[in-house]
């Protein structure tokens, strides 16, 4: 069984959003991953510490990647000190309706929601706490 952690903390600056996919990417790499896989993780990396930057107030971000080679799965933990916010109670968008016509906001964590095989959000203390699990097969 082989299971493995990794983490990397950078500030909350949008050109750090680089940093965090190629250190996914990187540390997952030799389990040979679909590209699709790879793709999805990388949208969701952009929009998740996107969030974090924008809105959070916090000045750092730690990203937790952890590893299941036995079933292929990689679980990514973000964690900020901001403000307390749970992207997941928001309503997700309805995409049948023309953009003009829709709320702002909200399609990143919708896309998000689409794209993992799973999300959760949770507050620990003073800490934003969201994981996405993906599939790397």
């Amino acid at each position: 069984m082989q299971n493995w952690v990794k983490e990397i903390v950078v500030d909350s600056k949008f050109e750090n959003v680089k940093t965090l996919t190629d250190f996914v990417e990187s540390s997952l790499e030799p389990l040979n991953p679909s590209p699709k896989a790879i793709m999805q993780i990388g949208v969701a990396i952009d929009e998740l510490f996107s969030n974090v930057v924008r809105y959070s107030g916090s000045s750092n971000m730690k990203l937790i990647l952890n590893v299941n080679e036995d079933v292929l799965t990689a679980k990514l933990t973000f964690i900020d000190e901001g403000v307390a916010y749970d992207p997941l109670k928001k309503t997700d968008p309805d995409v049948s309706l023309p953009a003009e016509d829709r709320e702002i906001g909200g399609l990143g964590i919708f896309l998000v929601k689409k794209i993992m095989d799973g999300v959760e959000y949770k507050r620990d203390g003073e800490k934003n706490v969201l994981t996405v699990v993906k599939k790397l097969g």
